[in-house]
C-alpha cells in the first residue's frame, strides 16, 4: 500500500494545479541543509534508503484520491487527474553514511513536475529526521574514543518508528548494541540489556535479585549495582559473581553504574572489584549521558568500559531537527532560483566535489571534477527504479568511517566544532549571477507595469 496520504496538503493542491495547467515537464528539486546546527562541525547523510522505498512504491489510488478531495472540500472529480500518480523520475543522492557539509544538496530529484512536487514532504521527513539521528550518534561514538557505545533510547523516543531509527544510525554509527529488540533482529545487530530497579525491588535483598538473574541468565551477566546503595551493590555483585566462577565473571561480565557522579563511582567501583580479583568485569555507565557527558568521562579517565546512551542521543535533545530544504532548482530546462532574504537557492542541478580534507565544492552537475576530488552524488533511482541494491548498514559504516578519517579535526570536536565550508564553482557562481539579474529585471518590469 503506498503512503501517498503522507504528505502535506499544499504538495496536493499544487499538483492538481499543474496537471490542470498541464505543466508536467521535468523539474528537478535540490534536497539541502541551509545551515549546520549549532555545535554540529558535520551532518551524516541518512534516510536515503526509506526515502527510495517511498519513491518506488508511490501510487495514487481511489483512497487517495477521495482523502485530497475531503481534505480540500472538493468534488471528488477535481482530484481525479491524480489518479493513478506514480513516480517515474531520476534520483541522484549522497550515499547513507557520507559526511556532508552545509549547503550541498543530499539528493536531487528529477521527474515531471507533480510528481517531484508531490514527494517534497514525505523525502523531507525521512532524510531530515535520519540525518539528524546518525549525526548525533556519530558524534557519541567519536567522544567515547573506541569504548563501546549502545543504544537505550527506545522507551524515550518520539514514537516506535523513531526508536527503530535511532537504533539504525546508532548502529551507521557503529554502536556496538541496541536494548532495542526489534531493531536488532531486524537489523542483524547485538540485542543489549540487563535489569531495572524494579527488578532488585521486587526480590528480599539485592543479592537475591542478582542470584535469582544469574540462574536464569547464565552468563555473562550484567548487575544493576545502584538501587539503594552503589558501593555495597558493588561488594554484592563482586561476591555473587566470584560465587559464579570465572566461566561467568571473566566472559564480559558487568556491573552497570545508572545515576550519580558516574566518574567517582565508576573508580570506587573499580577498585572494589579489584580488590575482590575481578579485574576482568567490566563497568557500563548509563543515565542521561549524551556526547558531552561521555566526552567528559573519557577525558577524565573513569574506568568505565561500556557507554548506554538513551533519551538525550534518541531524540537529538540539543539539535533536534535540520534546517532542510527542497526547493526547485530547475523547471523544463530553465534555471530557477529562490531570491528571498536569507534563503536564496543556487540554481540548476548540482554535484559535490570532495577534495581531500573535505575542501568540498559544489559545482554545475555538468562539469568535470576538479584533479584530486571525487564526487558525492550518485545515480540511485532512475525512471522510478532503484539502479543498484539496498546499501547495507556495513557499506555505510565504511562510508562513515572513511569520511571521518579524513575530516579536519576540528570539525570532529565534540564542543565548539568548525565545520568546513564549500565552495562554490565558477560556473554555478556565473550562472548564478545571470540567473538573479535575469529575475531581479524581470520584478522590476512588472513592477512598473502595476
Amino acid at each position: 500500500m503506498s503512503d501517498a496520504k503522507t504528505t502535506d496538503l499544499y504538495e496536493v493542491t499544487m499538483a492538481m494545479s499543474y496537471l490542470r495547467e498541464g505543466m508536467t515537464a521535468p523539474a528537478t528539486f535540490s534536497l539541502f541543509a541551509r545551515d549546520l546546527p549549532p555545535g554540529r562541525g558535520f551532518l551524516v547523510a541518512a534516510g536515503l534508503e526509506s526515502a527510495l522505498d517511498h519513491l518506488s512504491g508511490l501510487l495514487v489510488g481511489p483512497e487517495d484520491v477521495e482523502a485530497f478531495a475531503d481534505a480540500l472540500h472538493r468534488p471528488l472529480r477535481d482530484l481525479q487527474p491524480l489518479l493513478g500518480l506514480e513516480f517515474t523520475g531520476d534520483v541522484r543522492a549522497v550515499p547513507e553514511g557520507r559526511v556532508v557539509l552545509a549547503g550541498e544538496p543530499l539528493l536531487e530529484v528529477t521527474a515531471p513536475l507533480p510528481e517531484a512536487q508531490l514527494v517534497e514532504t514525505y523525502v523531507l521527513n525521512q532524510l531530515n529526521h535520519r540525518t539528524t539521528l546518525a549525526s548525533k550518534a556519530t558524534r557519541c561514538v567519536l567522544a567515547a574514543a573506541g569504548h563501546p557505545v549502545v543504544d537505550f533510547s527506545l522507551r524515550r523516543t518520539h514514537g516506535t518508528r523513531s526508536g527503530f531509527e535511532a537504533a539504525r544510525a546508532g548502529a551507521m554509527a557503529g554502536f556496538a548494541g541496541t536494548s532495542n529488540v526489534a531493531a536488532a533482529t531486524a537489523l542483524g545487530i547485538p540485542a543489549v540489556g540487563t535489569m531495572a530497579h524494579s527488578y532488585i525491588e521486587a526480590f528480599p535483598t539485592e543479592e537475591d535479585a542478582f542470584r535469582a538473574f544469574a540462574r536464569a541468565h547464565p552468563g555473562p551477566v550484567t548487575f544493576l549495582v545502584d538501587t539503594y546503595d552503589t558501593e555495597e551493590g558493588v561488594r554484592t555483585a563482586a561476591r555473587v559473581l566470584r560465587d559464579l566462577g570465572p566461566a561467568v565473571y571473566d566472559a564480559g561480565s558487568a556491573v552497570r553504574l545508572d545515576s550519580g557522579d558516574l566518574g567517582a563511582l565508576a573508580r570506587r567501583a573499580r577498585a572494589l572489584l579489584d580488590d575482590a580479583d575481578l579485574p576482568g568485569v567490566r563497568i557500563t555507565a548509563s543515565g542521561g549521558l549524551d556526547e558531552y557527558a561521555v566526552e567528559e568521562l573519557v577525558g577524565s579517565g573513569a574506568p568505565i568500559d561500556t557507554y548506554a546512551v538513551g533519551t538525550r542521543v534518541g531524540v537529538s535533545a540539543d539539535a533536534p531537527y535540520l534546517d532542510t530544504a527542497y526547493k526547485m532548482v530547475e523547471y523544463d530546462g530553465r534555471p530557477v532560483m529562490k531570491l528571498s532574504s536569507a534563503k536564496v537557492t543556487a540554481p540548476a542541478p548540482k554535484q559535490v566535489f570532495r577534495g581531500p580534507g573535505c575542501a568540498d565544492v559544489i559545482a554545475l552537475a555538468g562539469e568535470p571534477a576538479p584533479d584530486g576530488t571525487q564526487p558525492l552524488l550518485e545515480t540511485v533511482m532512475r525512471d522510478g527504479r532503484r539502479t543498484g541494491p539496498r546499501a547495507t548498514l556495513a557499506a555505510c559504516r565504511d562510508r562513515l568511517s572513511a569520511d571521518l578519517a579524513v575530516l579536519p579535526p576540528q570539525a570532529r570536536r565534540i564542543r565548539q566544532p568548525v565545520a568546513p565550508r564549500a565552495t562554490v564553482s565558477g560556473q554555478l557562481g556565473d550562472l548564478t549571477a545571470r540567473v538573479r539579474r535575469e529575475l531581479e529585471e524581470r520584478t522590476t518590469a512588472a513592477a512598473g507595469l502595476v
